[in-house]
């Protein structure tokens, strides 16, 4: 192939994912479907994000993707009277072009594969939530809420409650969300609205409401209705304390961003998000590290069987910590963050077995605090009931980032070049490291990277969703 044939193949694809980007922008603007490849939203994607995703293709498949490949199954789909949903058009594309040579047949395969969507239904009356809260966690579900805003999403930030409200207060607020140190920059605007107290991002009105406690808010008087509260905070984390938000006028849910205590129910999206009923009010999302090693685990014991195991996690250091040496309640926290290992217990091994009960007493976990800000890694040495090899245990797993239920929870990767920082941004629960697995008869020791910010902001979206009763459908369904 001539060098100029390799910047042609580019320009081609450059070519082909301008033209995707409408087609995209007005399925889920229009009809509400939100179009991924693999798991991966191209919803506001640059071109080069378009091309770039199609590759992770080969990750699952060993074959490429192309954009010629995809591109008419988008021209089909926008012809189609869809209902709202999420549509995994890398999937589609694998799937049609095992069996066809040529795009005979599209229209027909398509019908089948998303015959339940095919009723045109519109969505149902937007739903408010308030952020309870605007830290780590809080600024990350904004930026995923506003950049799911639109006709096609039913869930609207309407409200940010935080103590404060002195002069300068929002011009703080806004900058924290527009700038982040792991993150990177917001993707859009925002506007500071000093004489209503708010923010204006990419055209949501998001009220800022300045309180010290739930009692004293009265959400009506923004015209906000029947909230679901999600609380950032962590200071109460049990049914008495998170009642407090049910007191409050407008407010009719409450979703912790935390391990919750007493009888409340701990869900992990993907493995027991059954359990939220309608008429539930108080939900916790569980923890960041719980929520990376329950989907794996439970994939684990569905086919292998877990005898015993034991976690250890590699997290990065949290707020909770000190920056440098500081009287702490806890122990060795107060020892700087920036400069130290620091080692520390986790409940997270035990908390599996409130989403995963079939585990309860099998695993024991620890905690070793890292001097990096974000991206952890959890190390699974599990005792098997079924002996394994590497590469059988490593094809199974591959295989459940692609085709089971739990692929919007697991990913998966062989790179044996991949460290933390490449995981930043990360949407999945976990990714494990095929790589690293060891197994040897009925023993097997996983490494499972997560971003604890990030993937676990996309859990808390899901159960959002859930709660709410506005979680669709994602085809083809598995």
């Amino acid at each position: 192939m001539s060098p100029e044939k390799h910047l042609l193949d580019w320009q081609t694809s450059q070519t082909i994912a301008e033209s995707m980007s409408p087609i995209i922008g007005q399925l889920y603007r229009l009809k509400g479907v939100e179009v991924i490849l693999y798991g991966k939203t191209l919803i506001n994607a640059a071109t080069i994000d378009i091309i770039k995703t199609h590759r992770i293709a080969r990750r699952y498949t060993e074959t490429a993707l192309s954009l010629e490949q995809t591109m008419p199954i988008l021209q089909c789909l926008a012809k189609l009277n869809l209902s709202p949903c999420r549509i995994d058009i890398g999937q589609l594309a694998h799937q049609f072009w095992q069996q066809h040579t040529d795009e005979y047949g599209l229209d027909d395969f398509l019908h089948t594969a998303l015959l339940n969507s095919l009723n045109g239904s519109t969505i149902t009356q937007p739903k408010d939530v308030v952020l309870y809260g605007f830290g780590r966690i809080g600024r990350l579900l904004a930026r995923l809420l506003i950049e799911k805003s639109g006709p096609g999403y039913p869930l609207r930030l309407r409200a940010i409650v935080v103590r404060g409200g002195k002069h300068g207060d929002l011009e703080k607020r806004a900058s924290l969300l527009r700038r982040d140190s792991v993150h990177g920059q917001f993707n859009g605007s925002i506007i500071v609205d000093n004489e209503h107290k708010a923010l204006i991002v990419n055209g949501n009105f998001i009220q800022v409401i300045y309180a010290n406690s739930p009692e004293e808010i009265d959400y009506t008087s923004y015209s906000i209705h029947n909230a679901l509260v999600v609380d950032n905070t962590g200071v109460w984390r049990d049914s008495e304390g998170l009642s407090k938000h049910l007191s409050s006028l407008g407010a009719s849910k409450v979703l912790l961003t935390a391990p919750g205590k007493g009888d409340i129910k701990n869900v992990v999206f993907g493995v027991n998000d059954s359990v939220i009923q309608p008429e539930d009010t108080i939900i916790s999302a569980a923890s960041c590290t719980t929520n990376a090693i329950t989907p794996i685990l439970k994939a684990m014991n569905d086919k292998f069987g877990v005898v015993s195991g034991h976690i250890e996690t590699v997290h990065s250091f949290t707020n909770d910590q000190n920056l440098i040496d500081n009287f702490h309640s806890g122990e060795r926290r107060g020892r700087s963050a920036s400069l130290n290992m620091v080692l520390t217990s986790t409940g997270a091994a035990k908390a599996v077995a409130k989403a995963l009960p079939e585990l309860a007493g099998k695993l024991t976990g620890n905690s070793i605090r890292v001097p990096t800000p974000n991206v952890s890694m959890a190390i699974a040495n599990l005792n098997l009931e079924k002996s394994t090899d590497k590469e059988t245990l490593n094809a199974y797993l591959r295989d459940m980032a692609l085709n089971s239920t739990l692929s919007a929870q697991i990913d998966y990767t062989e790179s044996t070049e991949i460290v933390s920082s490449d995981l930043v941004g990360s949407r999945y629960a976990g990714v494990v490291d095929g790589a690293a697995t060891i197994a040897q008869d009925n023993r097997c020791v996983l490494y499972v990277w997560y971003d604890n910010e990030f993937g676990y902001s996309c859990q808390v979206v899901h159960c959002m969703e859930q709660m709410m009763g506005v979680r669709y459908k994602t085809y083809p369904q598995k």
